[in-house]
């Protein structure tokens, strides 16, 4: 096998096993989370390869890449419209189970001078988790 051939085997294994490991949490992982999880089965994997592969995922659309407010980017399996609540003490995030403002992105009235091509919902707040410890910083 050349060279080439075997950098596009890898790196498709190597893909194969990123996408199927932010499929398989159902939930909102961070690139650092999704490292820790292939690295055990396959320990020679790079942070950076992780990186690269979950990036080029959110570019070609087949997961979502949400940059959250003071908080790694966490990439996610669901790329249906959806809003996210996330914890302001343990930084959990959920999708919120509520129908998406259709056309919400057209209403924005644009005095800035921007291309708008998207954006993310984030509602905040406190998990039933920290609530049930006493709230902020407890978590």
């Amino acid at each position: 096998m050349n060279q080439s051939r075997m950098c596009k085997t890898r790196n498709t294994v190597q893909r194969a096993l990123i996408l199927e490991t932010v499929r398989d949490l159902k939930s909102h992982v961070s690139a650092d989370e999704v490292h820790a999880i292939v690295s055990r089965t396959h320990p020679t994997i790079s942070r950076g390869t992780v990186y690269r592969n979950l990036s080029k995922l959110a570019q070609e659309g087949v997961i979502a890449k949400h940059s959250m407010p003071n908080g790694p980017d966490r990439f996610d399996y669901n790329v249906s419209n959806h809003y996210h609540a996330v914890c302001e003490n343990c930084g959990k995030i959920v999708d919120i189970e509520m129908s998406c403002l259709d056309g919400i992105e057209n209403k924005v009235d644009n005095t800035h001078g921007y291309s708008l091509s998207g954006f993310d919902l984030v509602f905040k707040g406190l998990c039933p988790d920290c609530m049930a410890k006493g709230g902020k910083d407890n978590g």
